[in-house]
């Protein structure tokens, strides 16, 4: 998004789609919104925050012409779930090697067979020109490993964090009737789970489960006395109040059902701390940010 907004002050002209409610982009108006001086569409395969996943394999029939590029940032679904460059019929896919326990400060991107590129970078003619300086080869070889690991793993893994992921869901309804999931239902990450609690900060929530030993991380942050809320979720038409109030849960490999229980614990006793504060707060008469 940030580079796009980059491309916009230069001149180039952006056109930005709306999601659903559960966060899909609707193919049908991809093909709408293509004019002749259109060369680029660019979507993530899945996103970070919601885990929804994208139609990605339907965007080449809408977009027909071979001259309009296809790129998508798969960043979140390689190693998690089967990503295929034929199958998505992509022209350009990018990647990060510790999304799936690689090393940091590594990533990779396919390029298609004759789609034209310029150079960011100029000077040694490392990558075939594409970008000079010298290679770190030890991380990239650690992509490579990491990537053989997660492909030879990934169906047991994926079947094994959906269940925790779905065990985790169930438990929070359960224990905290308010809450309400975001993103898509089915069509989602296996390691993904999004959670709004209504009238609470989300900022709040990270800090009360933190002390309690559980790291999950807030759509929206506290600054300069207003709330910012996440844009993925004002795009998936989520409620302010619900908004503020959302968390994300990141499943790995080292966590357990046990695991599971514990989040739970402790996301239902933090929302109780927090409901109680706010209302002695109210009764006197403070305000609070969210």
């Amino acid at each position: 998004m940030k580079t796009c907004e980059y491309l916009s002050s230069q001149g180039y002209r952006m056109t930005s789609l709306p999601v659903d409610k559960d966060g899909l982009v609707n193919p049908d108006g991809i093909r709408k919104a293509i004019t002749k001086e259109t060369i680029l569409v660019t979507i993530m395969h899945a996103n970070n925050e919601v885990g929804t996943i994208e139609p990605i394999q339907s965007v080449r029939k809408v977009v027909g012409s071979e001259k309009v590029l296809i790129h998508t940032d798969a960043v979140q679904t390689v190693g998690k779930i089967p990503v295929d460059v034929k199958e998505l019929d992509v022209d350009l896919l990018s990647l990060s090697a510790h999304k799936f326990y690689g090393p940091k400060g590594v990533g990779a991107l396919y390029i298609r067979e004759g789609t034209p590129l310029a150079p960011l970078l100029y000077g040694g003619g490392q990558e075939k020109g594409l970008r000079s300086g010298t290679e770190n080869v030890a991380a990239i070889v650690g992509l490579g490993a990491a990537c053989e690991l997660a492909l030879r793993e990934m169906d047991d893994e994926r079947k094994r964090l959906t269940r925790l992921r779905d065990k985790l869901q169930d438990l929070i309804l359960e224990k905290v009737p308010s809450a309400v999931m975001n993103g898509h239902p089915q069509q989602r990450l296996p390691h993904v789970l999004n959670v709004s609690v209504p009238n609470l900060s989300g900022t709040d929530l990270v800090e009360e489960m933190d002390r309690q030993g559980v790291f999950v991380s807030s759509g929206s942050a506290c600054k300069s006395h207003r709330a910012e809320i996440s844009h993925v979720l004002s795009a998936l038409g989520v409620a302010p109040e619900l908004a503020k109030g959302a968390v994300r849960f990141s499943l790995g490999r080292n966590l357990s059902e046990e695991d599971m229980d514990a989040a739970a614990e402790a996301f239902a006793r933090a929302t109780d701390r927090l409901k109680t504060l706010s209302e002695l707060e109210q009764s006197l008469g403070f305000r609070r940010c969210f």
